[in-house]
């Protein structure tokens, strides 16, 4: 996935989850935020943010805050991201090899999935979770509690009883981490959950992203590990 136009700014605040202010070569742009999660350790004052500019004139923000680093990481944060990723190289997951149909926003019973994919006899569902936070070299998910993540991994589950095969797909918007797990301190009834549907015959996968100022592509797996860990 690329981005057309990007350029640098400096994160200055945000207000609400839907915008930010960014210092442009001195100016004080208005900026929408792509993520309405926290991002509570990355939207820090002084961080610096990359920038794409919409070919939508008239917008009330004229930039979109797509990423920002940390450290010397960049993290990708637009949430509409993953799904288009995990879209673009689907058939380089496990299981979605020889998929012939794809298509994306696929709703099953009360739920409604990122990806449907059918090939011969086999048909799968698969829910993509964009993953931007990251501690001590792990990656984890939520950064906040997520009722509707919790629904989604629910439907999951259920499906297996129906025919489906069924994955979850934590994609890490960033390439330093080598480890993720669910975030028990912030949803424990997420990551057990999670945990259950992995029971049950759910496919719980984590890859990294390769990640630059104006695209983000698919990267490599990493290892999922389930379970507290002190």
């Amino acid at each position: 996935m690329r981005y057309p136009n990007v350029i640098r700014g400096t994160f200055v605040e945000r207000p609400n989850r839907f915008v930010a202010y960014v210092d442009v070569d001195g100016r004080r742009e208005r900026c929408h935020v792509k993520n309405t999660g926290r991002c509570k350790e990355l939207l820090v004052p002084g961080a610096e943010a990359v920038l794409s500019v919409p070919d939508k004139p008239g917008r009330a923000t004229g930039y979109d805050l797509i990423g920002v680093y940390k450290g010397g990481m960049l993290v990708n944060i637009d949430s509409q991201a993953p799904n288009s990723v995990v879209e673009e190289s689907i058939r380089r997951i496990p299981g979605f090899e020889d998929a012939g149909e794809v298509r994306r926003e696929h709703t099953h019973g009360d739920s409604r999935f990122d990806i449907f994919a059918r090939s011969r006899d086999r048909r799968m569902l698969m829910e993509v979770k964009g993953v931007t936070l990251e501690e001590g070299g792990v990656a984890l998910f939520p950064d906040a509690p997520t009722e509707r993540g919790l629904k989604h991994v629910r439907g999951l589950r259920a499906a297996l009883g129906e025919g489906y095969e069924a994955y979850v797909m934590f994609l890490v918007q960033m390439s330093g981490p080598k480890v993720f797990s669910p975030h028990y301190a912030m949803h424990e009834e997420f990551a057990l959950e999670v945990e259950r549907a992995h029971a049950a015959g759910v496919r719980v996968l984590a890859y990294d992203s390769v990640v630059t100022e104006d695209a983000i592509s698919l990267g490599e797996p990493i290892e999922v590990r389930l379970g507290r860990h002190s």
